[in-house]
């Protein structure tokens, strides 16, 4: 996707007679952020956490709290994704390290494939959602943006996201008798408990700063890398030192990816508002109507179509600031039009051709992805029940902001 927008972007510049030396400078612009700074710094301290043992201790933490009730695996997926949630930032990160353990567990202990793959790629996606978000840090990097207030704004649309989604998880495993496991002594739940608190205490601690004004979302990664190192040497001890160097080359290559798409986006984002595009797509969606739930409406159903086809920050990339002006002008709040574009295009994420959460998922468990399409489909309208609640109550999204940071 890096690569297309940039050579799109270079058959234009080189057609249009404009000097090429604009690639690097929009390039470079585009990157010169210390917000972005964030992506490397949240990438580096999941991958460290990862490395350090968390999600054995995170899948044994959410089966201590809901493992004794009916389908408490297949609940425990779901616990699991919003608590990894705080720690990577993505979905694909939370489908391919906790799937790889969740999706043959559930397949042993009786669940049906496709229903383990579906809840794995369903809960996954509150991965960009609740905090730190990889998509919520792009928006605020493009458009100046809190990224602070952003990760809160996504707050309450994740949290309701799962426990929809646990509502749903419970009914299925109760029609289909699916097990649950015995309760687990004071003594045995409590080990649990705090073997997994290290993982919640790092999101705890970024809440915390960012809120407090003790360090900013960028600083706050860096604080994240540090508090992970130290979990996975001296209290986990997973973590060996020897590990360090692989752990740094794989989050390198991780965030390169990211960066690249960024700054190739930038070009292609700089030549569409030379060539005035935003302000045309604005001015023709308005001509149809300036009825704000209309305009919401038309945006989530064309969102939603461009999530089948593109990748959730590429799409963010070059279609967030346009649409965010359409949304302005009808008077929908920015940290609300945020959510509503990261949400449309995680749910991307969950839909063919290119849903990449199913292909992990299908690729973890060896079946088709047609048969986790037909088993994701009720978790697929949770995330458009939670996408309705984010568009036209204002209060989801934008409450939690503005209350905590005035």
């Amino acid at each position: 996707m890096a690569f297309s927008l940039g050579l799109s972007s270079l058959v234009y510049l080189a057609g249009a007679g404009i000097p090429l030396t604009v690639i690097p400078q929009r390039m470079f612009a585009g990157v010169n952020s210390f917000t972005l700074l964030c992506v490397p710094g949240f990438i580096l301290a999941g991958n460290l956490m990862n490395q350090g043992g968390i999600s054995d201790r995170i899948v044994r933490f959410s089966n201590a709290l809901v493992g004794h009730v009916r389908g408490g695996l297949a609940l425990a997926n779901v616990v699991d994704s919003m608590v990894f949630a705080g720690v990577s930032g993505t979905a694909v990160a939370d489908v391919s390290s906790l799937g790889a353990i969740l999706i043959p567990a559930m397949h042993k202990e009786g669940y049906d494939m496709d229903f383990a793959c579906a809840v794995t790629a369903s809960s996954s996606c509150i991965g960009p959602i609740i905090p730190p978000s990889m998509p919520m840090i792009i928006a605020g990097t493009l458009t100046g943006l809190s990224v602070g207030k952003l990760f809160l704004a996504g707050a309450i649309p994740g949290i309701l996201m799962g426990l929809f989604m646990m509502i749903l998880t419970y009914w299925i495993s109760v029609k289909r008798g699916y097990p649950k496991y015995p309760r687990l002594t004071w003594k045995a739940f409590w080990s649990e408990f705090f073997g997994g608190i290290w993982a919640v205490l790092m999101v705890v601690i970024i809440f915390a700063g960012i809120l407090g004004g003790w360090f900013s979302p960028t600083e706050a990664s860096i604080v994240a890398c540090l508090y992970a190192l130290f979990v996975g040497i001296f209290v986990y001890k997973d973590l060996k030192i020897g590990d360090v160097p692989r752990v740094l080359k794989e989050s390198a290559v991780m965030s390169a990816s990211i960066i690249t798409l960024v700054a190739f986006a930038n070009v292609f984002g700089w030549i569409m508002a030379s060539e005035k595009i935003p302000q045309l797509i604005a001015e023709t969606m308005l001509s149809f109507t300036r009825n704000k739930f209309l305009i919401i409406m038309i945006i989530n159903v064309f969102l939603l179509f461009v999530g089948m086809f593109m990748e959730t920050i590429a799409a963010l990339m070059t279609l967030f600031p346009t649409l965010l002006a359409v949304l302005s002008q009808v008077g929908v709040d920015p940290i609300q039009s945020a959510m509503i574009c990261v949400l449309n295009l995680v749910i991307g994420l969950l839909t063919p051709p290119v849903g990449v959460c199913l292909f992990v998922a299908s690729s973890i468990g060896k079946i088709s992805i047609s048969s986790i399409v037909r088993a994701n489909m009720p978790y697929l309208l949770i995330c458009i029940l939670v996408l309705l609640l984010v568009s036209y109550v204002p209060a989801v999204s934008t409450w939690l902001p503005s209350f905590l940071m005035r």
